[in-house]
């Protein structure tokens, strides 16, 4: 298939556009650099610099080959910013997906892949099926929402085939491929460079949630895991015209254990400061994947917390000032 990939240079994006090529597919990602990475994107990519919200460059990309599908990874992420400045989120993650389906389905492509969130749901002490109560405690979470709900009336309007991605904690790296944010704020990388002498320690943002040890409990799950979903999706579009799934791995882990992986795999003390919570920040948040389980026969492979720290730290060690400074 001919496939383009918006925020093909991100964190998630490059990975999929990696394994899309290697799968056998024709690429062209999308990005404007603004938090992408221009050596994340793949070789063998077509690579276009420019916004989504400028419609001509948009348009003429679009136009500039037969595209069969879009999958779209450009989107802020940060959960806590958007409760600090929503206007950022609204814009990028609505106002420029809106412009970015109109446009897929002006140019006639007929599937669209979109990375959602597990922020679209409530926080719940059960496991999240797709069916579980929605409820997005952050602006972030809302944007995604909105986007999803636009795809379907895209769907009954025009016939468009969707699936909505809605991602618990993507984890994890490739050799050569990981994550870099500049800046970054998930919990992971930010305990890693503890370990890399980057930091002088790790903030843990509230410790009086209803949870065993009284910390936030997240669903993590490996970048590779996560890309494979986006092929079986993409594959399935040719025969449904809508799917939504969550991609997790069904295990929660609390900010407390996530920071004890840390630092077994790196052998470093990682000193952790307690900090007041952050608002938007759910108590718990875990998947359950039977539905892609069943349904396409998705499996997590890399997705246990020892393979994702173990990858992200190989990578960090490898790209200590992740892809700025190579």
């Amino acid at each position: 298939m001919n496939i383009f990939v918006s925020g093909g240079a991100g964190y998630i994006g490059s990975a999929v556009a990696a394994e899309l090529i290697a799968a056998g597919h024709q690429v062209t990602v999308y990005d404007s650099l603004v938090t992408g990475h221009r050596q994340a994107v793949p070789d063998a990519a077509t690579f276009v610099q420019a916004d989504l919200a400028d419609n001509a460059a948009l348009r003429a990309a679009l136009s500039a080959s037969k595209f069969e599908a879009v999958l779209h990874f450009a989107g802020f992420i940060e959960a806590g910013e958007s409760m600090k400045d929503p206007g950022k989120y609204f814009e990028n993650n609505v106002t420029n997906s809106f412009k970015l389906i109109e446009a897929a389905q002006q140019a006639g492509v007929q599937r669209f892949v979109f990375s959602s969130t597990a922020a679209v749901y409530r926080s719940s002490d059960e496991p999240l099926s797709e069916d579980a109560p929605l409820g997005p405690e952050n602006t972030y979470g809302q944007t995604k929402l909105m986007v999803e709900e636009a795809l379907e009336w895209y769907r009954k309007a025009h016939g468009m085939r969707f699936a909505a991605l809605r991602y618990f904690n993507a984890s994890g790296a490739y050799p050569d491929r990981g994550e870099g944010h500049q800046p970054e704020s998930h919990l992971i990388p930010l305990a890693l460079r503890v370990a890399l002498g980057q930091r002088d320690d790790i903030a843990i943002y509230g410790d009086d949630y209803a949870t065993p040890d009284g910390t936030c409990i997240r669903d993590y799950i490996h970048l590779a895991d996560l890309a494979s979903a986006h092929l079986l999706a993409l594959d399935a579009l040719a025969e449904r015209d809508r799917l939504v799934y969550n991609l997790g791995s069904g295990r929660g882990y609390s900010v407390l254990e996530v920071i004890e992986a840390a630092r077994k795999v790196t052998g470093h003390a990682i000193p952790a400061v307690h900090s007041p919570r952050r608002p938007g920040d759910a108590a718990r948040l875990v998947a359950s994947p039977a539905l892609i389980q069943r349904e396409l026969g998705w499996q997590t492979v890399h997705s246990s917390l020892e393979s994702i720290m173990s990858s992200a730290w190989a990578w960090h060690q490898s790209h200590p000032h992740g892809y700025d400074h190579e």
